[in-house]
């Protein structure tokens, strides 16, 4: 059974326009406040609820544009209002990731922190969380920047491909990070078994912040 742990953070990243779900998926409502499931509620409700398994609300932080401020409040609740981390402008986001990073560290200087998109679609969300604790553990007691890589079921162009290399166990070192290939390449990276698409979720721990280099 999870359980909710204090000392772990969470930065949902919820300012993306969602121009590749157009033209449902529009400028002032994109595509993580959409219930595109049917399910009465929306990809960043989805997200916000699966976190609350790990971490308490509290430390849960929502990094977005101002112009959605108001659509997170409705659809999140009152209790994201003073976790609503907003830029005036899209100035991509490193910038407030390492302001939210400092932040928290120096709420809590033995945090662990875990980066996530608001409209990821996870239907194993046991095995989610059982390798979000894993890595969420190895950075508790390692120097490690850590990712979570997604097993591909087929060549697809649409993902960036992480390259790891041999290891036992469940967490392997990074060889290289890839940009979306073309499908001969793609084909290739599935073949060989020494590739996962890139989920862009990235675990750390403030003792070893990246943002401070």
């Amino acid at each position: 059974m999870q359980t909710q742990d204090k000392n772990t953070y969470v930065l949902i990243m919820a300012g993306g326009v969602g121009s590749r779900f157009w033209p449902k998926s529009r400028n002032n409502f994109p595509k993580q406040f959409i219930d595109i499931l049917g399910s009465g509620k929306s990809l960043l409700q989805l997200t916000y609820q699966r976190f609350l398994k790990i971490c308490p609300s509290e430390n849960i932080y929502i990094l977005t544009n101002e112009i959605y401020t108001d659509i997170i409040e409705e659809q999140i609740g009152i209790q994201a209002i003073k976790n609503i981390i907003s830029e005036p402008c899209r100035r991509n986001t490193a910038p407030c990731i390492t302001y939210a990073t400092f932040k928290i560290e120096a709420l809590n200087p033995d945090a662990n922190i875990i980066i996530a998109p608001s409209d990821h679609l996870i239907l194993n969300e046991e095995v989610f969380i059982s390798s979000l604790e894993k890595a969420v553990d190895f950075a508790t007691h390692n120097d490690a920047l850590i990712t979570l890589g997604i097993t591909p079921t087929r060549p697809d162009t649409g993902y960036g491909y992480i390259k790891f290399e041999p290891g036992n166990g469940d967490v392997y070192k990074v060889a290289e990070f890839l940009e979306k290939p073309a499908l001969e390449k793609a084909t290739a990276f599935v073949k060989s078994g020494k590739y996962v698409w890139n989920a862009g979720i990235f675990i750390w721990n403030v003792k070893i912040n990246p943002f401070s280099y």
